[in-house]
């Protein structure tokens, strides 16, 4: 029991923290993205539908870490199963919807192709941990539907995960920065789907 409240407890703190982060700097300290900009390796054929898109993809990433945060709690579970049945709706519905500016956002992306293609994968195995997370409930499968669900909220946290991995061997050991940027991407799939895993086999969430 005290291990899932540790659990709970650490990923709603990071949430909150990532999304504090992720708000301040992008739509208030540098809205036009100017920062991330001067960065692009790659042209951008419409910059103001990148930006649009880039900050459709950030709200519903946001909304993605609140309701995964909430889903994680017991209380809201058993004492408000309704609201943690909406909750989560919510939380499968902005993850859907999220699908395409992320998917348009990753051919745009630092590193060349394989940052793309690494991209790509990231926002598939989203959406598909989702579904299988929404499909086990449909079919009463508390067990799997949790176990999916928690790999989907892992996957939440690959933008984190890139911004830190990146900075690391960026600024940290001073590699190429594309070359950072597409470890970056790679390495956040699979270290959070390895985490997620752990979680599961070492938790009863």
């Amino acid at each position: 029991m005290r291990s899932r409240q540790g659990l709970v407890i650490s990923l709603s703190v990071i949430a909150v923290m990532w999304i504090l982060h992720t708000a301040s700097k992008n739509f208030m300290v540098d809205p036009t993205f100017s920062t991330l900009l001067l960065n692009k390796e790659v042209e951008l054929p419409n910059v103001d539908l990148w930006a649009v898109t880039i900050q459709l993809h950030i709200v519903l990433a946001i909304i993605t870490l609140i309701t995964g945060s909430l889903g994680l709690s017991e209380s809201i579970r058993k004492k408000r199963p309704v609201l943690h049945r909406w909750n989560g709706r919510i939380y499968v519905v902005a993850i859907v919807f999220n699908i395409i500016p992320g998917y348009y956002v990753s051919f745009y992306a630092n590193g060349g192709v394989w940052s793309v293609i690494g991209f790509l994968i990231l926002n598939t195995l989203w959406l598909l941990t989702t579904i299988n997370g929404y499909r086990f409930i449909r079919k009463g499968q508390v067990r799997q539907h949790r176990n999916w669900v928690l790999r989907s909220f892992f996957l939440t946290f690959a933008n984190l995960t890139i911004y830190l991995i990146m900075a690391i061997f960026h600024y940290g050991v001073g590699l190429q920065y594309g070359l950072s940027y597409t470890f970056a991407v790679w390495s956040a799939f699979i270290l959070n789907l390895l985490l997620a895993e752990l979680v599961i086999r070492k938790s009863s969430i």
